[in-house]
């Protein structure tokens, strides 16, 4: 559809508004929103009402969060050709696009993260590891590296796009999942989280899942634990260093405790 390019000041400030509205729908909060794109409450309340535009800074701003170019203001925003919108986009935001959203610290924190595992490839060994939940936008991700020692003990390659992936935090009503991918989508895994009971607040345990097909000798599913370090590097360094492949014995007890290897997993 070609873009009507006659519209009045007051056309094109109503177009804005009623698509600023539609964005913001999939927010809990519009004084968060107006917060995380460092608009004044009172002049974001102005756009949404179609009383005014904003400049092209502030424009640019807002196309950037939300995934969308300048014809926001020319064309309703479901019209749009959103490429990157897969999960925001007009067929699923009505069921998923809130649960990406505004996902506050109490429910799952950003900064690093110790986890812990059964080994995919042997029983008898555990996987100890280190990611971070960085804040972008309204949105939660998820970033990791597995260690080189560990790599290497599977064949695999070590060097830094190999190791690394990165996923994506959904709100569920009891807890929270992780959809995770290598470069490329070469491997992926599913992962659910409900928070546990603890001194500090700082734990959740779940499950984690692989994108493989069945093998005898190998698991596809196990327990999972995840344990907020902080946000600092510094938190994180000493759980750092003993990431990798372990025993039992070498994980936390706290970690031990919540992973429960004497009870099948069901």
């Amino acid at each position: 559809m070609t873009p009507d390019t006659n519209r009045t000041p007051s056309e094109i400030r109503e177009m804005f508004g009623e698509n600023l509205r539609r964005l913001a729908r999939s927010h809990r909060s519009i004084s968060e929103l107006s917060r995380q794109l460092r608009i004044n409450r009172t002049q974001f309340n102005r756009y949404l009402s179609g009383e005014s535009f904003p400049r092209p800074d502030i424009l640019s701003r807002i196309c950037d969060f939300f995934h969308v170019d300048a014809r926001i203001l020319l064309e309703p925003v479901d019209a749009l050709d959103r490429g990157d919108a897969l999960l925001s986009g007009p067929f699923l935001r009505p069921y998923m696009g809130s649960a990406f959203c505004d996902i506050g610290p109490e429910m799952f924190p950003h900064g690093f993260y110790r986890f812990s595992r059964q080994s995919f490839v042997s029983k008898e060994r555990y996987f100890s590891g280190i990611v971070m939940i960085k804040k972008i936008g309204a949105n939660l991700y998820l970033r990791g590296f597995d260690p080189v020692p560990a790599m290497r003990a599977q064949s695999l390659p070590d060097n830094r796009q190999a190791r690394e992936y990165r996923g994506f935090v959904m709100q569920l009503e009891d807890g929270i999942s992780l959809t995770v991918s290598r470069f490329h989508g070469m491997t992926a895994s599913l992962n659910y989280l409900s928070r546990a009971s603890s001194f500090e607040n700082n734990f959740w345990v779940g499950y984690v899942a692989r994108t493989v097909r069945e093998h005898h000798e190998a698991s596809r599913i196990t327990r999972l634990v995840y344990e907020h370090l902080g946000t600092t590097i510094a938190s994180a360094l000493p759980a750092a260093r003993r990431a990798g492949l372990c025993s039992l014995e070498d994980l936390p007890a706290f970690h031990r405790r919540l992973l429960q290897p004497g009870d099948q997993f069901h």
